[in-house]
């Protein structure tokens, strides 16, 4: 197939693609001209199809419900023909954060970079300070020695903020201009703050504030992460009133969060069907029903914290989509029972900003395979900015380099 310098089909080249996959599902012949609507193809079909495409050439324009308004293969091909048209236009090195949350933290996360790597140390002081009011103790002691009670959620949501902020703004020192971020979670502060929509001061709060509640909750409840697409996941929570969707990470990365009891159940349902599961190092059910008693608590704290607009593009994981209104109370207070809609806020965020490089900003890559799936075999570069909980300052200036950043940046507007 003929196409764009980046190896992309042609508008023909998508339409043999699309033509040769859909009858193959449909197990019918079909014609370019034939609206999508009449191919025959039901929503498992639709979803499995949407899935080999972005696998094929990265994010598709619209949600797999939302593609049928391309009323043929053909309008399809043509609106992914000019997509790529636009990205094939762009110049230089445009970089979007990522943010993770909850769950990729561990004892001594970051201390090699804390050790050796003076802009980082500086910054997570600094986060380190706007915390210490609200915890009665400091963030940068838990992480630099071993200690287990950083998966304690009180300690775990602020500690992740902590880093994330440092990591994030130390890119920032170095010359890295994001051009969109987006935050999975409790990362939803972190990328709010880089973003300009909360002052470092409000957001500790509203972290440490957080996190507290939380753990205040009653045990029993988890998290699961499977390998189920979000149907086939619903379909084994489907009978435990206890269980639902927490997040949505990718075509097969679906997390269900509940009680303990109906996640071990619906994890049997989906092993008798051939898809793998793990219970996330988490230890309430974050982003279900189950926080409920929390949110009217947090939103009322948050009231007492500027509503801001982010200065850049912001892609809501609450919403799946970017989000140009205040981050305000109502809005962090939803984000704590609604499910993290990852994979559309990811999707929207590679289409309408064609990045040409996404970085996880997190003390371990977690999100990385996610988002080099969504982007498929010829969308942006994905980085880790710590790779693994080893990570130190050679790591990151390696970082740097990939992102033409640091002091051998040739971006004219690099701090000197």
């Amino acid at each position: 197939m003929s196409g764009s310098g980046r190896g992309l089909p042609d508008e023909r080249g998508y339409v043999e693609w699309f033509t040769e996959r859909i009858a193959e599902r449909a197990r019918r012949e079909v014609r370019e001209d034939m609206p999508l609507i009449e191919c025959g193809l039901d929503s498992v079909a639709l979803l499995g199809l949407y899935g080999d495409a972005e696998t094929a050439f990265g994010p598709l324009p619209d949600h797999p419900v939302e593609v049928w308004p391309y009323s043929t293969i053909r309008g399809l091909a043509r609106r992914l023909a000019v997509r790529d048209g636009r990205a094939d236009r762009r110049a230089g090195i445009r970089t979007a954060f990522v943010f993770s949350g909850q769950g990729c933290q561990h004892p001594r996360m970051t201390a090699g970079l804390y050790r050796h790597c003076t802009a980082y140390r500086q910054h997570l002081g600094e986060a380190d300070e706007a915390l210490a009011p609200h915890l009665g103790r400091s963030v940068v002691e838990l992480l630099t020695e071993e200690r287990p009670e950083v998966h304690e959620t009180a300690l775990a949501q602020p500690a992740l903020f902590a880093v994330e902020y440092a990591l994030a703004t130390t890119l920032l020192e170095e010359g890295v201009r994001p051009v969109a971020v987006a935050g999975h979670g409790v990362g939803e502060f972190a990328a709010a703050t880089v973003a300009g929509a909360l002052p470092l001061a409000a957001a500790a709060g509203l972290v440490a504030a957080r996190g507290t509640l939380m753990q205040r909750m009653p045990a029993g409840g988890g998290m699961m992460a499977t390998c189920a697409d979000p149907y086939e996941a619903a379909e084994a929570a489907t009978a435990e009133p206890g269980v639902s969707i927490g997040a949505l990470n990718a075509a097969r990365a679906t997390v269900l969060t509940g009680d303990l009891a109906g996640l071990e159940r619906a994890r049997r349902r989906l092993a008798d069907i051939g898809i793998a599961s793990t219970f996330l190092q988490v230890r309430h059910a974050f982003h279900s029903p189950l926080m409920e008693p929390v949110a009217p608590l947090f939103e009322e704290l948050a009231r007492r914290a500027p509503a801001g607009e982010a200065a850049l593009p912001y892609y809501s994981t609450v919403h799946g989509r970017r989000y140009d209104a205040p981050l305000d109370a109502a809005y962090w207070a939803r984000q704590i029972t609604s499910p993290v809609r990852f994979t559309d806020a990811v999707r929207a965020l590679l289409t309408e900003q064609s990045p040409t490089h996404v970085v996880e900003i997190a003390p371990k890559a977690v999100l990385t395979p996610f988002l080099r799936r969504m982007g498929g075999l010829r969308g942006p570069a994905c980085l880790a900015v710590c790779r693994s909980p080893r990570t130190n300052a050679v790591d990151l200036a390696g970082v740097l380099s990939a992102l033409d950043a640091g002091p051998l940046s040739d971006d004219p507007d690099a701090p000197e």
